[in-house]
């Protein structure tokens, strides 16, 4: 499997029905990262608002299933993400990055990237990046899938700004088209070694918001930097936290929805949790 179809494997849509039948939906990519004591754990990380405006105690992970025959179809899953009103992902106290452990099915749990391939804060200057480099983006825009059995749609951009230290700017800009829906997906590039052949894929952040000014979209995404994800990560094992376990819920089956509506927020709008009205 090349290193791009691995991401892709890894990536997943986020969603919750709501009470009048409509869906919120945004993206999310499985992460291994083993627990301090050696244990095997799954990670679901997406942006911290896709959560925080879902409303429900329950939201559905979009995962997929390979028939003998080779087929595959969407299974969403339901998973627990509030109990008495209060949220079980740990969220970046700094930047909208959230992450939750869930049971993934073995062939997911198998496709979560390693820890490694999320950039730490040197990677821009040891890979020489910058301005009009390309990276590309996994996601669900407009809750829109690349087939119905719910695999994410892979697009490109490339970076619009100055690429700064992260103490200094925790996010940068990409000249990407965003929709709602966009919300948590990873945006990556992929490297080549000496010989010629593809290295891991870097992650290099987010996709969190888009660039409005006078509620014109200016088709420019805000990436938050893969470190705060890493951030994340290390929280969940911090001293005093008690992350919660996954737990086990009544599957449902839905699908996902389109017409979509995004809040905003000053010259930026939140990219995903996508509302909408009925099945496509």
């Amino acid at each position: 499997m090349d290193m791009a179809s691995h991401l892709m494997s890894a990536t997943v849509e986020v969603e919750q029905v709501l009470t009048d039948g409509r869906h919120m939906v945004g993206t999310g990519f499985l992460i291994s990262d083993p627990a301090p004591d050696g244990r095997p754990r799954t990670i679901l990380v997406t942006a911290n608002h896709v959560l925080d405006k879902m409303p429900g105690r329950e939201a559905h992970i979009g995962y997929r299933v390979q028939g003998k025959d080779g087929a595959w179809t969407y299974d969403p899953t339901p998973i627990a993400i509030r109990a008495g009103g209060k949220p079980l992902w740990t969220r970046n106290p700094t930047s909208d990055v959230a992450a939750i452990e869930v049971t993934a099915p073995p062939e997911f749990a198998r496709a979560a990237i390693p820890l490694a391939w999320l950039a730490d804060g040197n990677v821009f200057a040891k890979a020489s990046v910058g301005p009009g480099d390309e990276m590309m983006v996994l996601g669900y825009p407009q809750g829109l899938s690349a087939n119905t059995a719910g695999f994410p749609i892979l697009r490109a951009g490339r970076i619009a700004s100055p690429i700064d230290a992260v103490a200094v700017s925790p996010t940068f800009l990409l000249d990407f088209h965003v929709f709602p829906g966009n919300s948590g997906g990873p945006v990556f590039m992929t490297r080549t070694t000496t010989d010629g052949t593809a290295a891991a894929p870097v992650v290099m952040g987010m996709l969190t918001q888009q660039v409005e000014l006078n509620n014109e979209r200016l088709e420019i995404g805000v990436v938050t930097d893969a470190p705060f994800i890493r951030e994340t990560l290390a929280l969940l094992d911090a001293p005093g936290h008690r992350p919660a376990r996954p737990m086990a819920m009544t599957a449902e089956k839905d699908a996902a929805a389109t017409t979509a509506v995004a809040p905003t927020q000053g010259a930026a709008a939140w990219v995903g949790t996508k509302v909408s009205d009925g099945p496509f």
